[in-house]
């Protein structure tokens, strides 16, 4: 997105300074010229531009939908001023404050809601933003590649204590996941 929208105000950059010191060419007319500066730079190269983009936007945005998929995990993210706390469906009863815990290299369906005001469920190394709204569950799919700590955040402005609405997902492999969920049935 960013490399698009980066050719694209190139291209304007460029057409301004060519407009500024442009003298049309002896042997075209005047009309052609304008045509090709319309319609080929004016035109085609925005739209192609932007198809490029959507296309990539649509192929993304894919990715980020729960999709049914086999061994998937369910969580439940619940958001308040200014913390986060989470609910697994694997172990009933159990709620962890401020960590989310997930299995490595399995899809998680993260199902966002929030008591108070909207906030929004981010961690960025692992998938994009989703918003929680009162009254409402919104599912995110997230999945981490490997084991390991990763930071999240709460992107959304949520009053005084929002610089403090952060974190962390713990992704554990197989042998950790399991050890993790005995360890919350005891």
């Amino acid at each position: 997105m960013l490399a698009g929208s980066a050719a694209i105000f190139a291209l304007v950059m460029l057409l301004l300074l060519i407009a500024y010191r442009r003298t049309p060419a002896p042997h075209q007319s005047e009309r052609r010229q304008e045509r090709f500066w319309l319609y080929g730079l004016g035109l085609a190269f925005p739209l192609v531009t932007l198809a490029a983009l959507l296309i990539y936007g649509l192929v993304l945005g894919e990715t980020l939908l729960p999709k049914s998929a086999e061994k998937v995990v369910s969580v439940r993210a619940e958001a308040r001023q200014w913390s986060w706390s989470f609910g697994y469906a694997d172990a009933a009863g159990l709620r962890t404050q401020g960590v989310l815990h997930i299995p490595a290299g399995r899809p998680v369906d993260v199902e966002i809601t929030t008591v108070d005001v909207i906030h929004s469920f981010w961690a960025p190394r692992l998938a994009g933003k989703l918003d929680g709204i009162p009254g409402q569950v919104n599912v995110l799919r997230i999945e981490a590649a490997a084991p390991g700590e990763y930071h999240g955040v709460g992107a959304e402005f949520s009053g005084p204590g929002y610089s403090g609405d952060a974190f962390t997902v713990i992704a554990h492999d197989p042998a950790g996941w399991d050890a993790f969920l005995r360890r919350a049935q005891q």
